[in-house]
């Protein structure tokens, strides 16, 4: 399996977060000082810059822990699906495109919605909830949320179907699938989802699309599509 990643916009989101992190930092450390080397500051400018810290620096955690902490989305797919012959590519964070990981397969594309959260999460009635614990609440304020990854998955299906059908002029074949890639996850599904939920060290076997194989001009066409998406 060949991997293209775009390590631009990697780089400059965990750049942005560090720089967030560290300014939220002194910030407070400056809103703490200032009102003891200049009294003439009184109370609320002081308290306007920590509450200006505190806040960048939430903005910069949360960036990191999107784009900094490990285990990396990326570096779980890409280890996850390794073994699979060259004609499947996998695009890491494709800029031009609403998504953050597409495979390409003989038959067609893959969209891949990831969670990388820890916890414990269940599908039930067409809704997803989280078993929030106090340690979670808290994390809650500078990590993800849940979200609705099967509507997410869904809507990027139709607007890849939809793109890779002006590009080709035919009907391309997408397949959404929900993937877990942080270790510490427990799942409760309802069977028969709209979109398959697996955890990552499982997803390999499920990427596979049933159907014809793509043309080999098609095949170029939507890789050099992807790839300058990414590229972008």
């Amino acid at each position: 399996m060949k991997v293209v990643i775009n390590k631009a916009k990697l780089a400059k989101r965990a750049q942005n977060a560090n720089i967030a992190s560290i300014s939220g930092m002194v910030l407070l450390l400056a809103g703490v000082i200032l009102p003891l080397v200049l009294q003439v500051l009184g109370q609320v400018v002081p308290l306007i810059i920590i509450l200006a810290g505190i806040i960048i620096a939430m903005v910069g955690i949360y960036q990191a822990n999107r784009w900094v902490r490990k285990p990396r989305p990326e570096e779980q797919l890409s280890r996850a699906l390794k073994g699979l012959d060259d004609k499947y590519v996998l695009y890491h964070y494709p800029t031009a495109l609403p998504c953050d990981h597409v495979l390409l397969t003989p038959e067609g594309v893959v969209n891949l919605e990831t969670i990388n959260l820890a916890g414990f999460f269940t599908y039930k009635d067409g809704r997803w909830t989280e078993r929030m614990t106090m340690g979670r609440a808290f994390r809650s304020v500078v990590e993800e949320r849940l979200g609705d990854p099967t509507r997410s998955a869904l809507a990027v299906q139709d607007y890849l179907a939809g793109k890779l059908q002006d590009l080709t002029g035919e009907r391309v074949p997408v397949k959404p699938l929900i993937t877990f890639t942080h270790p510490s996850v427990e799942l409760d599904l309802q069977p028969d989802g709209p979109v398959p939920v697996y955890m990552a060290d499982k997803l390999r076997k499920h990427v596979p699309i049933a159907g014809p194989r793509l043309s080999a001009e098609m095949y170029q066409n939507i890789a050099g599509f992807l790839e300058k998406a990414v590229k972008s």
